[in-house]
């Protein structure tokens, strides 16, 4: 934050003002008061950190407010602003790749369950074992060189790039969302593998069941049997691993965002990490801890829609 020079006395007010003076126990405290939805606060420390919401008291009081998660070291803006701005392509990027891989993953899963024993189950299951096999890093780096570089010609598709393009001569901004495809189909192929592989073996599963058999007696037809009876009986393991990866997406899919250049809050989170910003890292990680929390609870209340068995109590 000095920069190459600064002498002692800016060092001791730099460290005041971020209270590094404070024993470790009272910073983590201050912390605590700071992100807490409801904290108290002095009206000029309020003033002075730009914090708003609803007060009570004198000089000091009580302050019901949104989580305060401090101001980057490296642009002084605060931490909550730099999130809000790498939201957008984060929801945008992990949305396209979880709907890929969930419609994707469950047609081959039930293709390779009714094709059970042919080389539509073997190609299918075997593509599948790839895709979980191979780590999303150098997926990307090798999505981004194929279909980015060396076919680029063909496929009209860059190395690197994001939903929002700004145009440097006139300064404008447009929507770009061919940039979407070659990070959102990296990161939807590993979630697409193990749908795949899950939605097959339970699929196997239900279809040894008698409720299946009594559907089969009354001469229902295959895609009736399969995708009305046998699959939304399956689908609550389904829906409980794509959930964790839709969280796990949200939080930001660090090193692909990082490689395609994709304007997200995991390449806002490695850009702070290489700049050793602190309170930027910090602020991503409790944001990403947000969404698996907020998932689940999604998830729980689309178990009951998709499963009658399932109640709230």
């Amino acid at each position: 934050m000095m920069g190459q020079s600064g002498d002692s006395s800016t060092l001791a007010a730099i460290k005041k003002d971020l209270h590094l003076d404070q024993p470790v126990w009272k910073q983590f405290l201050l912390y605590v008061n700071d992100v807490s939805p409801l904290s108290f606060y002095q009206r000029k420390e309020m003033e002075v950190a730009g914090i708003s919401g609803f007060f009570w008291g004198g000089e000091r009081g009580l302050c019901l407010k949104l989580p305060y998660l401090g101001k980057s070291y490296h642009s002084k803006k605060e931490v909550a602003v730099l999130i809000a701005e790498a939201l957008p392509g984060t929801i945008l990027l992990a949305v396209t790749a979880i709907l890929f891989a969930t419609i994707v993953g469950i047609l081959l899963g039930v293709l390779a369950a009714a094709k059970r024993g042919t080389i539509w189950d073997t190609a299918s299951m075997m593509a599948s074992v790839i895709g979980v096999s191979m780590p999303s890093f150098f997926m990307a780096m090798l999505i981004a060189w194929i279909f980015g570089y060396l076919l680029s010609a063909y496929t009209g598709l860059n190395m690197t790039g994001s939903w929002r393009e700004v145009d440097f001569v006139t300064g404008h901004s447009h929507v770009n969302l061919k940039a979407l495809i070659l990070p959102a189909i990296t990161l939807g192929i590993r979630p697409l593998a193990i749908v795949a592989q899950l939605t097959r073996s339970l699929m196997l599963e239900e279809m040894q069941k008698d409720y299946i058999q009594t559907a089969v007696a009354k001469g229902l037809t295959n895609s009736s049997i399969y995708f009305r009876h046998a699959l939304r009986n399956a689908l609550n393991p389904v829906i409980t691993a794509i959930s964790g990866w839709f969280a796990e997406l949200l939080g930001g899919a660090f090193f692909v965002e990082y490689i395609f250049g994709w304007k997200g809050i995991g390449k806002l989170t490695v850009d702070a990490v290489e700049q050793l910003d602190y309170p930027l890292v910090m602020g991503s990680v409790m944001v990403a801890a947000s969404f698996f929390i907020v998932v689940g609870i999604i998830t729980d209340v689309l178990y009951v829609r998709m499963d009658p068995r399932v109640r709230l109590s």
